[in-house]
């Protein structure tokens, strides 16, 4: 079931993080970012914040469930909709320990098929 628009907004609206949260359409689902790092995903209008070595401690009491079926686990994040301080502060402390994102290649030096 994708997620709804409007569970996605109610996300950003909670997260008060203004500009420095995005979201982007992902195969019906959406990727939440903040300042330009994926953190967290929003799909069958629930939250999951991403989990990896980094970030384990800092998701410590949350649920842990698949993104979809045979995924790795994410933090069911749900809960943190009702503590909109707590979900601002998690989101900004998984920005700073996840990685960056990659820069994106130029297409400059590339050959093309012809």
């Amino acid at each position: 079931m994708a997620t709804d628009r409007g569970f996605v907004d109610y996300v950003a609206e909670q997260a008060g993080l203004g500009e420095r949260l995005s979201t982007r359409r992902m195969f019906g689902e959406y990727a939440l970012y903040v300042d330009g790092t994926v953190v967290a995903f929003c799909a069958d209008n629930s939250l999951f914040l991403k989990r990896v070595p980094d970030t384990v401690a800092l998701l410590e009491g949350l649920p842990q469930q698949e993104l979809f079926p045979g995924s790795k686990p994410y933090a069911l994040a749900d809960e943190l909709l009702d503590d909109p301080e707590r979900l601002r502060h998690l989101l900004l402390a998984l920005q700073r320990v996840l990685p960056p994102p990659k820069p994106k290649r130029s297409n400059e030096g590339r050959s093309r098929g012809t």
